[in-house]
């Protein structure tokens, strides 16, 4: 049975930045906190538990001080950096470059006159650091839904969620071209390095008899790659380590690939491959 991974799969440059500068702080500390999962991937996060980061969330957060902490490469709202400045806390900055930019751009768009809206999954992670640069005032929208918050007669600017589908994106921008009476301007601010996995994996699933996709199951990002996984080959099957591998599902198989998430990292992928290959 032929057994490949798909080298597109695995982390992508935000996450790579961000576990890098953990791995490189624990170096010199034995103890280095982590606002939030470092990725949405519980195997990593056990791997980088062991070598000494702890996750924390927001309120265990406040209760800090005299220490060190890493923001995510989702970023963070502007009132994380001010309570580490009054608290002594040294943050270790591993925001997305892409999403550092995109929060910027937000911030400075900004007016009370116009609507911001952000095309986003609310309470991601992203998208309340994206808000936080406009005091929580942007409208997010997930579908054509949240819509109805939307009032048509005023200005509207739209940013995305890095992350987002660009199709939904579009989806959106159309709906709001069909209703808007004042200035709309929709900012596609989707990064393409994960937008272009998409069409990439349909292609890279299509090749094999079986798929199995390692992911978290929190991932948003592995949630929307493996449904087109699934729309291009029904024998598609979503992991989150070896242990939930049935044996069954390649007794027709002459081959099978395996892919994953931008949070899915390579060392989990290879030990998929190596359970799978025949002994």
């Amino acid at each position: 049975m032929k057994v490949e991974i798909d080298q597109k799969s695995g982390f992508c440059f935000g996450v790579v930045n961000a576990i890098q500068k953990v791995e490189e702080a624990l170096k010199s500390n034995d103890k280095l906190y982590c606002l939030g999962d470092i990725v949405h991937n519980n195997m990593e996060v056990e791997r980088l538990a062991a070598l000494g980061l702890i996750t924390i969330n927001h309120d265990q957060f406040q209760q800090l001080s005299n220490c060190k902490v890493l923001i995510r490469a989702h970023g963070e709202p502007p009132s994380t950096y001010e309570h580490a400045r009054k608290n002594n806390i040294e943050l270790i900055d591993a925001t997305c470059p892409v999403v550092l930019k995109l929060q910027q751009r937000i911030a400075k768009s900004y007016s009370e006159e116009k609507q911001l809206i952000i095309y986003g999954r609310k309470g991601h992670a992203e998208v309340i650091g994206l808000n936080g640069q406009v005091k929580n005032k942007a409208i997010i929208v997930e579908d054509l839904n949240d819509l109805k918050k939307v009032d048509y007669s005023k200005p509207i600017t739209v940013f995305a969620q890095t992350t987002k589908s660009i199709s939904g994106l579009q989806e959106i921008k159309k709906e709001l071209e069909s209703k808007a009476s004042a200035e709309l301007k929709v900012n596609d601010t989707i990064c393409r390095q994960v937008a272009n996995r998409v069409p990439h994996i349909r292609k890279f699933a299509a090749k094999y008899d079986c798929i199995l996709f390692v992911g978290g199951k929190k991932s948003s990002n592995g949630k929307l790659l493996y449904k087109e996984c699934q729309q291009v080959n029904t024998q598609s099957y979503f992991i989150s380590n070896i242990d939930e591998i049935d044996d069954s599902w390649f007794e027709n198989a002459n081959s099978v690939g395996i892919c994953g998430a931008t949070s899915t990292p390579q060392w989990l992928m290879e030990k998929v491959a190596r359970y799978v290959e025949p002994k």
